[in-house]
């Protein structure tokens, strides 16, 4: 198989959970456990930090990725899902992985992942920790897929495990409150490992205090701490939390792995070069200032919206999209009804018909229109835009990879 049949094959035998929704939830690690075993436990190959959270993770993990590089370390990095590139996925040094390295790994195991019926992301994930090992990376930088307790990496032991914060994200699977995520999220706390919590919220602390207690696991709050003023190239207001998040992590790395101060500010000003992290507060064009995030979650558009609000411009408008088991309605409702509306389907079976989304949309005053696809509505918002309007681009990661 070349690369492009490897992907279909991987897409095709268990789709992913981001592409068709919960059809591919599992409710255990038991298969997971099963592949690593087969793989020779690749897991404990390499050094790792965990970071799990219902915001924030992928910035906060390109973050020290970022700052461990300019260290000089060989790092690797896990995020998902990918925007362009499957390949985005599992990156050393901001180089992702090898199509050939993806085509041998499925040539020498496709057998065996039938036998298991291995889904999508217990596949890739074992592609990330055989790759990281076989490649003696210093340090790996794992991001948890969604929960934290059932999630496919938490089978590592890391230095310290990262919860960025909690929002009401894949409630059908992680629970309807902040409590119940929260407990998801900290399954990744291990015994006596450092824990860093990116936000202090009254609904989830009990929780944290509580199972960190429990496997002694030294419990820090980022926000909590002094650290110096850093910039960044990822300029969105909410990469504030997520800068003090890094650097409280960066600190309780053993000192042979430890940036200095730095080369953690190179590594925060140099993320988008040296990780090649896409979709955050990214400007696709500057005349009309055009602008996309992954944000799509309520408390992530409730951030991007701040940012939109601290924009100069003079007409607003948006490209809208989102996937079909979102409850839409709290989300639509946190929108501008000063600005014009272009809705789309993103490009998979999950997401939701721009007809709906402007139905839904209509009736709560916001003014718009429904297109067939992601890049006839954004032709449709450039055509119409003035040059000192902003044409804003979200709703899903998935309206974001197309717009790329």
């Amino acid at each position: 198989m070349n690369y492009q049949q490897t992907l279909d094959w991987l897409f095709a035998q268990m789709p992913m959970y981001q592409r068709v929704g919960g059809a591919n939830y599992k409710i255990d690690l038991e298969k997971t456990l099963q592949l690593m075993s087969l793989l020779k436990n690749p897991q404990n190959g390499f050094k790792s930090i965990h970071v799990a959270g219902t915001n924030g993770k992928g910035s906060t993990s390109h973050l020290m990725a970022s700052a461990l590089q300019e260290k000089g370390l060989k790092v690797g990095l896990y995020t998902s899902p990918h925007l362009k590139d499957f390949r985005e996925r599992i990156k050393i040094n901001g180089n992702p992985i090898a199509e050939n390295d993806v085509i041998e790994f499925v040539e020498l195991y496709k057998s065996d992942f039938l036998k298991l019926q291995l889904s999508f992301f217990e596949m890739t994930v074992g592609l990330a920790f055989e790759y990281f090992k076989k490649q003696n990376v210093d340090i790996a930088i794992i991001e948890v897929g969604m929960g934290g307790r059932l999630d496919s990496t938490n089978v590592l032991q890391p230095l310290v495990s990262i919860i960025t914060n909690i929002g009401l994200d894949h409630v059908q699977f992680l629970g309807n409150d902040l409590a119940s995520i929260s407990k998801e999220k900290a399954g990744i706390i291990k015994k006596e490992t450092p824990v860093v919590i990116g936000k202090k919220q009254e609904e989830t602390l009990p929780v944290f205090v509580e199972i960190a207690k429990q496997k002694k696991a030294p419990l820090h709050f980022a926000q909590d701490k002094k650290y110096p003023k850093i910039t960044s190239d990822l300029t969105g207001i909410y990469q504030e939390e997520n800068k003090a998040t890094a650097w409280t992590a960066l600190q309780l790395l053993p000192e042979n792995l430890k940036p200095n101060t730095k080369e953690i500010f190179n590594g925060f000003n140099h993320v988008v070069n040296n990780t090649g992290l896409l979709g955050r507060w990214q400007t696709l064009s500057k005349i009309p200032l055009t602008i996309c995030d992954t944000g799509h979650n309520e408390d992530g558009i409730k951030q991007v919206l701040k940012q939109i609000k601290q924009t100069e411009f003079k007409n607003l408008h948006i490209v809208w999209g989102m996937v079909n088991d979102k409850n839409i309605v709290p989300i639509l409702k946190l929108l501008p009804k000063n600005a014009y509306y272009y809705f789309a389907k993103p490009d998979l079976p999950r997401g939701l018909e721009s007809s709906v989304l402007l139905a839904e949309a209509l009736i709560l005053n916001l003014n718009g229109k429904a297109y067939e696809s992601v890049l006839d509505a954004v032709a449709a918002a450039k055509k119409c835009a003035a040059k000192d309007d902003l044409i804003f681009i979200g709703g899903s990661t998935f309206v974001v990879a197309e717009a790329i």
